[in-house]
Formats: structure tokens, C-alpha cells, sequence
């Protein structure tokens, strides 16, 4: 049987429809992706505008020997007498200053700067209001709560339909698309030029899409929170019959930074006063000096304790990746230590990991940009990559308008579709893996049935 004359092929018939589905999902991912990818930059950097802010009071000289914890603390305390000192953080190297993190009496969350040589107070630093803490308020939330994150992880589910619409779509099957395979033709006309860049860029960087999509959305409130993070959370009851607090180590979490390791985050925290755990420090010389110095002992070099501000409190010795206090997560490492009998009630590191933590460990050093120089440059890269892909996406769109297109102008549907085998299982598996993909895949489905397949003004009259 010879196909009848201008009808279309049941590839092309496949291709509009990937073509639309790929069109929609752009539609919601475009501004999310450039503002994620602007707020990643801002935190990849924070280092170099903290140093911009604040170098003053952060560097100093270093010296021989150095004042005890316990002098500093009460420094401190002196300073901001009605404030709750909450963390200790150890000096980045020897001419860098430690860290208190505490909440003042209007709730204000500061980090006090102190030179460990002299004691000296050198300033503060406004934890709540930093450049870091506004970018990754946008980055996680878009600075509106719970909404804002339900948001952000419909725009990353649909990340996914998009890379693989997108894919799809680049696979060279005539002589036409080979034509653009991993080159720019330039002289071929602005919108050749435009849906080369597009493609061969979102193909190149698919897999760091991918990447950062699946490790974002491990935080988000439904596929994070809900679905994967309690399958592989770290279970209290393997510490050996140590009393529980009604806190997990979220709580420890600074508003919306994240600083407890993500198997943990669920995990609840144990509490001094029984005569649970394991030899450390002896019973009266507990405090932060010699839990510091325990530390040490055990090989921690870069770290964080949180100090118990209530009766019942714990030390929590710290010291991970998702807080940038190591880069190599087979040394993530978190222990509680009673404050009374200075024993050691917990201690997880990566052998306790599920696989996923793991994953989670290993992957947010690489997300950060943390893993040195290379991972710097390479994220920054990809960041201004995502960028242009999204940019050059709605000037493709652009371009492809007529005069008379004056709505949405979503690619026209060359034929009805048929039954796509292997594009229904693709979009069930997602829809099964990504709750909230599957509510937007329901409402484009709708739409496009209801509204704009029947409506001409939205859909586009190709030149």
C-alpha cells in the first residue's frame, strides 16, 4: 500500500506529538530554570561575596597557640548576654576566624565572628539576611512556603518529560535533522540556527540536567519528604534502646538551609540523661572544649557542634557534605554525645548509608560546587548553559510566530494521535514516579483536549 499523497507519516504524526508535549512543558519549566539556575550561581559563589562583605572581620593573623573554647564562648556570651549560642564552627584553616552561630532575643539569627588566637570579638554576621540565605529562599522555595516548593517540584518533574521529549525530538531520523547533529549552521537562517543551539546544547547536558533535577527534587516536599527520603532515613532504634526526642535532626536545619545530612533529616534526635552509649569524655569534664577535643581525637578536622540549649539537649558532633564541611562523603560522620555522662549515643557515617543516601552524600558536594575548582567551573558552566537553553527555547518559539499568532501558539497537530506504545509507558513511569508531574501531564492532557486543540488562535501557523 503506497501512502496517499500530503498525509502524514506515522512518524511525523509521533514527532508532533512529542514536538507539543515537549512545547507545554518548556511553557511552565522556562522561568524556573533560569531562576534556579541565577540562584545556583549566587550560592556557588557565596564564598567569594562573603569574603566581598565581610573579609574585615573573617581573616585574620595566624599564631602560636590559641585561647581555650571555653574563653571564647564566654566571650561571647558576654557580647550578646540575653542571646542562645546554638553552634560552634572550627576555622576554615589557620588564618580564618571561628564561628558561633546564635539566635538573639528578638529571634534573629547571627553568626559571631571571633579570632581563636585573642579571644576577640570581630563582628557579626546577619545569617538571616545574607545574599545566601535570599538565594537559596528563592532556589527552595521561592520565598512563599510550601506553596513555593510544590511549585518548584512540579517545574522539576516536568524537567524530566521535557529531557526525555527533548531527546526524542534530536534523534536524527532524515536527512534534515542529521543535517544539525552536533553542529551550528549558521548560514542556514536564524530559526535553523536557534533550534541547532537548542538541541545540541539540552543533548550535551542532559545527563547534568538529569543530574541536578533528581538531586533537587530528593528535597521537595512530595517526592522528597513523602516518597523517597523515609524509605532510606537512617532508623533511631538501631542506637540501641537510647532514649528519643520528639525532634528530628530537621530541626537542627537554620530556617531554609539545609545543614543535617538527608537520610537524618526524619531520623530523631536522642537525649541526655540516661546511662545509654558509649565511653568518651569523663562524667563531669563535659563540655564544649572537650567535646571538640574528643573530636579531633576521633579524625574530624573540619566540623560543627551544635550545643544543647535545653536540659535534655545533646552535643552533635557534624561534619558532611550537605553543609560543606567535607567534600568526600565516605567521611560524612554525625555523633551525639549525652552532656551529662559524656558518652557517645549515636554515631552515623557513611557505612550506615543506604545506597540512595549515598547517592545523596556523594551527589549534593558535586551540586554545590564544593568538590574544588573543576566542580566550580563546570557548574558555573552548566548554569549559564541552562540558561541559554531556556532563552534560545523561547526564541525559537518567537520565531516561528506569524502576524497573526497573538496567543500561545503551541506546535498545530498534524493528524490525531495514535496509540504511542512506548510514549504511554514513558509517561506512566513518570507519572507513577513524580506525583506532581502526573497532576500537570492531567491538566496539559485536558487543556490541550478541551481548550487549545480546538481553539486555531493557540496553536501556530507555521511560515
Amino acid at each position: 500500500m503506497f501512502q496517499e499523497k500530503n498525509q502524514p507519516s506515522q512518524q511525523q504524526i509521533k514527532h508532533s506529538s512529542a514536538w507539543r508535549w515537549h512545547f507545554y512543558a518548556g511553557l511552565y519549566v522556562v522561568p524556573f530554570m533560569i531562576m534556579l539556575s541565577i540562584t545556583g550561581l549566587v550560592m556557588l559563589y557565596d564564598d567569594v561575596i562573603e569574603d566581598a562583605q565581610y573579609g574585615a572581620i573573617l581573616n585574620i593573623e595566624a599564631q602560636q597557640t590559641r585561647i581555650s573554647l571555653e574563653q571564647q564562648l564566654s566571650n561571647v556570651q558576654l557580647s550578646y548576654p540575653d542571646a542562645s549560642i546554638k553552634q560552634y564552627i572550627t576555622p576554615e584553616n589557620s588564618e580564618r576566624v571561628a564561628r558561633f552561630a546564635i539566635v538573639s532575643a528578638s529571634g534573629q539569627g547571627l553568626f559571631v565572628t571571633i579570632n581563636p588566637y585573642t579571644g576577640d570579638i570581630l563582628g557579626k554576621i546577619d545569617r538571616d539576611n545574607s545574599i545566601y540565605n535570599w538565594a537559596n529562599g528563592i532556589h527552595g522555595t521561592l520565598l512563599i512556603g510550601e506553596n513555593g516548593d510544590r511549585l518548584i517540584e512540579i517545574a522539576a518533574s516536568l524537567m524530566v518529560i521535557l529531557i526525555v521529549s527533548g531527546l526524542y525530538l534530536w534523534w536524527p531520523t532524515d536527512n534534515a535533522s542529521k543535517a544539525g547533529l552536533f553542529k551550528l549552521r549558521l548560514s542556514s537562517g536564524k530559526r535553523i540556527f536557534w533550534r541547532d543551539l537548542h538541541a545540541n546544547l539540552g543533548l550535551v547536558t542532559s545527563v547534568f540536567l538529569l543530574f541536578f533535577v533528581i538531586s533537587g527534587l530528593s528535597w521537595a516536599g512530595v517526592w522528597g519528604e513523602k516518597i523517597v527520603q523515609p524509605w532510606n532515613s537512617f532508623p533511631a532504634e538501631k542506637w540501641n534502646n537510647v532514649p528519643l526526642s520528639d525532634k528530628t535532626h530537621a530541626s537542627m536545619n537554620h530556617d531554609v538551609l539545609e545543614e543535617v545530612p538527608w537520610n537524618l533529616e526524619q531520623t530523631k534526635l536522642p537525649l541526655s540523661g540516661s546511662q545509654m552509649g558509649i565511653d568518651a569524655i569523663p562524667m563531669g569534664q563535659v563540655n564544649l572544649g572537650s567535646v571538640v577535643a574528643y573530636a579531633t581525637q576521633i579524625g574530624l578536622t573540619r566540623f560543627k557542634v551544635n550545643i544543647p540549649t535545653k536540659a535534655d539537649g545533646v552535643y552533635t558532633l557534624s561534619a558532611n557534605t550537605m553543609s560543606g564541611d567535607i567534600t568526600d562523603a565516605r567521611e560524612d560522620r554525625t555523633l551525639h554525645i549525652d552532656q551529662f555522662s559524656g558518652k557517645v549515643l549515636a554515631d552515623i557515617g557513611w557505612a550506615e548509608y543506604s545506597l540512595m543516601a549515598k547517592s545523596m552524600a556523594a551527589g549534593i558536594a558535586l551540586h554545590q560546587g564544593d568538590m574544588g575548582l573543576w566542580n566550580r567551573i563546570l557548574n558555573t558552566l552548566l548554569c549559564l548553559t541552562f540558561i541559554l537553553i531556556a532563552v534560545s527555547g523561547v526564541i525559537m518559539w518567537w520565531t516561528r510566530r506569524t502576524s497573526s499568532d497573538k496567543w500561545l501558539a503551541a506546535p498545530v497537530k498534524v493528524a490525531p494521535s495514535p496509540r504511542w506504545l512506548s510514549a504511554i509507558i514513558i509517561t506512566s513511569l513518570l507519572a507513577l514516579m513524580f506525583p506532581l508531574a502526573a497532576g500537570a501531564i492531567a491538566f496539559i492532557w485536558i487543556m490541550d483536549k478541551l481548550l487549545i486543540s480546538r481553539v486555531a488562535k493557540f496553536s501556530y501557523h507555521l511560515k
